[in-house]
């Protein structure tokens, strides 16, 4: 199934229990200063001992400030859709346009009798909800003359004043499962809500968007309208939801989350990532023709273009890069390796990395392009940054003024801020920082680099080469730290295993530098 192009969003649905009922408002709290986008909660009125889901979502509207806020989804016939309307209506403006409103057929129906709610049969439930659809847009819609007449099945409103308009066009989501509900989605809503406990497999989500795609179309809406969410049945692996998104059109995941250390790790691990695979993912499949680059291989200088090969032609019918004249030099320099060397120990030969092709040296680049080249040295800044605190704090401990239990502690809830990924999102643990940049190197980016400039592939294999090794370097950090903690003589082992870390990451960051930079800049991140 296609990608759909949506924006990314990342959410909670964070369980409303009435016995935690300060524990739900705080983490919902959380999620909004962890950066996640979107905050949801289960609607199951018939449910004594879950609070009230729009009571709660008023009460955490006012506790926050910048998250969205939905229900996960409201049982349409205890809902009745004209209130419905106004209560949404009103929640958007109170929140300064952060509501969304999810919507469902209800489906536990003896629940649902329970509290006095007419029972319906499936087909019914979709014609009720399809009538509701069109009851609240009708009152959102206050331009329109008179008020809101509707003579229906399930529903009469007759003469019903309209509005109050909301904040913003809030989008209606559906739960849906079965195909009437999925050609509904497809006719009229905004948004597509299923649970992946309730699609066994990504296959059977792919054919649930092909029945929405199909309904749209007939429709004359395109498919892309459409926002593709999914409630998470667990935590997934980055790359499992870059698949969702690329191949599923998903652009909304929601967690169900019940602690702090849930919600924390989604926002600061999860969502860097998954935006990261997919930004490289989507990133145009069709370059300009490839250059040549020539480098001298041990210091990885750029040597002039004409020192023993000549540029790449350009395309039939296109003028040659040094013909273009829009643009500029390209600006982001590759951080150079200062040669020093702090530990004994070489974990590669340096002197044997292969160097790619040789660029255009009368090529310009667009600001577009100059972004992109920059892009990986900002990443890289970061790491450099964090590394550096790491030897800080290894020096705390070496100094005395910071036990080795206290250094891990630290280690664990280093923050990085990635602004080029997520306002707000942070990393907890450098290690894993590293590893999850490497992973989102090795699946996304260096495939890309691979099909679009088939010269790169033995760099390419020889940084995949290096990733391995300084994730070995990363664990004996680790074990050098668990060893001091009982055995204060291996003070001299940490120390060595922090130097060496120095040493191997800042040579690999700037190799990658001086080899991926003016590609990334042609061929785009």
């Amino acid at each position: 199934m296609p990608d759909y192009g949506h924006d990314l969003l990342f959410s909670v649905s964070v369980v409303p229990s009435a016995q935690e009922a300060d524990g739900v408002v705080a983490l919902a709290r959380l999620a909004e200063r962890a950066g996640l986008d979107l905050v949801s909660f289960q609607d199951h009125p018939y449910q004594p001992a879950l609070l009230d889901t729009w009571t709660l979502l008023g009460y955490v509207a006012a506790a926050t400030e910048t998250i969205r806020l939905a229900g996960n989804v409201h049982p349409l016939p205890l809902r009745p859709p004209a209130m419905l309307a106004q209560a949404a209506a009103s929640l958007d403006l109170l929140s300064h346009g952060r509501f969304e409103l999810a919507l469902g057929t209800g489906g536990y129906w003896d629940a649902i009798a329970s509290m006095g709610a007419p029972r319906l049969t499936p087909g019914q439930a979709v014609d009720a909800l399809e009538e509701g659809i069109a009851i609240i847009r009708a009152a959102w819609d206050t331009d329109a003359p008179g008020g809101i007449r509707h003579l229906g099945e399930h529903y009469r409103v007759e003469g019903a004043p309209r509005g109050p308009r909301p904040a913003h066009d809030i989008g209606v989501w559906l739960g849906a499962y079965k195909p009437r509900m999925l050609r509904l989605t497809g006719r009229l809503a905004d948004g597509w809500l299923p649970s992946l406990p309730r699609y066994r497999s990504f296959a059977e989500l792919g054919a649930g968007n092909a029945v929405i795609d199909e309904a749209a179309a007939e429709a004359g809406r395109s498919p892309a309208a459409i926002r593709r969410l999914l409630n998470l049945d667990r935590e997934r692996a980055p790359e499992e939801l870059a698949e969702l998104a690329l191949d599923h059109g998903v652009s909304v995941f929601i967690l169900t989350a019940r602690d702090a250390r849930t919600v924390e790790r989604f926002a600061a691990e999860t969502a860097p990532a998954v935006r990261a695979l997919v930004a490289a993912g989507r990133s145009p499949a069709v370059p300009e023709p490839p250059a040549t680059l020539e480098r001298h291989p041990a210091t990885s200088e750029r040597a002039p273009a004409s020192a023993g090969r000549s540029p790449m032609p350009a395309e039939p019918g296109k003028p040659p890069p040094s013909a273009r004249t829009g643009g500029a030099p390209l600006a982001a320099v590759p951080t150079p390796d200062d040669g020093v060397r702090l530990s004994s120990v070489r974990v590669w030969d340096e002197s044997t990395r292969p160097a790619g092709p040789a660029p255009d040296p009368h090529r310009r680049y667009s600001p577009r392009e100059q972004a992109a080249g920059r892009h990986l040295i900002d990443v890289h800044d970061h790491l450099r940054a964090e590394l550096a605190q790491l030897r800080d704090l290894a020096d705390q401990v070496a100094a005395g003024t910071l036990d080795a239990g206290a250094a891990r502690d630290h280690i664990s809830t280093m923050t990085m801020r990635q602004n080029n990924w997520t306002l707000g999102a942070y990393c907890e643990s450098y290690c894993r920082l590293v590893t999850m940049h490497h992973s989102a190197e090795d699946a996304m980016l260096f495939p890309h680099l691979r099909r679009v400039e088939p010269g790169l592939a033995p760099v390419l294999d020889r940084l995949r080469e290096e990733h391995q090794a300084i994730h070995k370097v990363l664990e004996r950090v680790d074990r050098a730290l668990v060893a001091f903690v009982t055995d204060p003589a291996g003070l001299a082992g940490l120390r060595g295993a922090v130097d060496l870390l120095t040493d191997t990451l800042l040579s690999h960051l700037s190799y990658e530098e001086h080899e991926l930079v003016e590609p990334l800049a042609r061929h785009g991140l």
